[in-house]
C-alpha cells in the first residue's frame, strides 16, 4: 500500500493539491506528519490525511471507534458509483486496517449500474458534465475477483438494487459514500436512508464527491439530491459536519467540507426513554471561582 501511496503523490492533480492543501499549514504538522507516514498507527495516519481517500478513512474510522464504544460487533460501510473500482477497492483496504485497529468487523458494499451513467432527466442532472454511458465498469470481472470475502459489489439500477439491500445487512450502516453525479441517481442511493431506524448508527457519516466544484449549487446535482431529502423526510436529515474543519489538524482540505451527518432522529439511542434507562449518573459543572 505504502508503494502506491508514494505512486499517488506523484500524480499531477496531487501535487497540485498537496501544494495548495499541504503546504499552506504549519511546517511542524507537515514534519509530524512524515514520521507517522513511516511510523504510525492507522488511526495516526488518518488523523494527519496520509490514507488515500481522506474522507473515507476519516468516516470509517469514526464510525467504527463509535460502534465499538456502545458494544456493536462491526458496521456496514458503502459507496455508490463505483465506476473502476478504484474507491471500492481503497475502501476496502481501509476497513481492513480499521478492523484491525479498532477490533470490529465491516462490511463493505458497493452499489453501480455496472454499465455507466443512465440517461440525463434534464439540466438537474448537469448533463453539460456528466452524460449518458459516463463511467462505465470496464474490468468487472477482474474487479469481482480482487474483491475481499467481506466485500459485495451489487450491480443494476440503484433504486431497484437499494430497495431489496435490508436483507442482507450484517451490521449497522455507518459510513455512506455518494458518487453519482447526477441529481436523479443521488435521489436513488439517498433512498438508503428510508430503512428501519435499527440499520444505521444514531447518525451516520455521509460523503458527497460532487459538491465542491465552482458550478456545483443547490438547485441541480447532488446538493439538489440532500435538499430534496430533508424536504421530504422528518426524522432523517443531512446536515453539514459541525465544525469539522476546526476540529482536523490540517484545514485547508477541501474533503471536510463533503462530509455531512445523516441524523437518524427516530434511532432508539437518540429516544427518551432509552438515554433514562441507560444514563450513569448526572453531568455537574465545577464552578473554580466557588473552589
Amino acid at each position: 500500500m505504502k508503494n502506491s501511496m508514494f505512486k499517488k503523490m506523484f500524480i499531477p492533480y496531487v501535487l497540485k493539491r498537496i501544494y495548495m492543501e499541504r503546504l499552506g499549514e504549519p511546517l511542524i504538522y507537515n514534519l509530524i506528519s512524515l514520521y507517522y507516514f513511516f511510523f504510525g498507527k492507522f488511526s495516526q495516519k488518518v488523523e494527519y490525511d496520509l490514507v488515500p481517500r481522506e474522507p473515507y478513512a476519516f468516516g470509517i474510522l469514526e464510525s467504527a471507534k463509535q460502534a465499538k464504544k456502545i458494544g456493536l460487533d462491526g458496521i456496514t460501510v458503502i459507496e455508490f458509483g463505483v465506476a473502476a473500482g478504484g474507491g471500492l477497492l481503497n475502501m476496502c483496504y481501509i476497513a481492513k486496517e480499521v478492523s484491525k485497529e479498532i477490533g470490529i468487523n465491516i462490511q463493505v458494499v458497493g452499489f453501480d449500474s455496472g454499465v455507466g451513467m443512465p440517461s440525463p432527466i434534464d439540466w438537474r442532472d448537469q448533463p453539460d458534465k456528466y452524460f449518458t454511458g459516463d463511467y462505465p465498469m470496464p474490468e468487472m470481472e477482474r474487479l469481482k475477483s480482487a474483491l475481499p470475502p467481506n466485500c459485495s459489489l451489487i450491480l443494476g439500477p440503484i433504486n431497484e438494487t437499494v430497495k431489496n439491500f435490508e436483507s442482507n445487512i450484517k451490521f449497522p450502516i455507518g459510513f455512506v459514500s455518494v458518487d453519482v453525479d447526477y441529481y436523479s441517481s443521488s435521489i436513488d442511493c439517498l433512498g438508503i436512508f428510508n430503512l428501519s431506524p435499527s440499520l444505521y448508527m444514531k447518525y451516520v457519516y455521509t460523503y458527497f464527491d460532487d459538491i465542491y466544484d465552482i458550478d456545483d449549487n443547490e438547485y441541480c446535482g447532488e446538493l439538489l439530491a440532500i435538499s430534496h431529502f430533508n424536504n421530504t423526510n422528518t426524522l432523517r436529515k443531512l446536515v453539514p459536519a459541525t465544525m469539522l474543519t476546526q476540529k482536523r489538524i490540517f484545514r485547508r482540505s477541501h474533503w471536510v467540507k463533503q462530509i455531512y451527518l445523516a441524523h437518524i432522529f427516530d434511532h432508539e439511542h437518540r429516544s427518551v426513554q432509552y438515554v433514562q434507562n441507560h444514563k450513569i449518573g448526572l453531568d455537574i459543572l465545577i464552578n473554580p471561582f466557588l473552589q
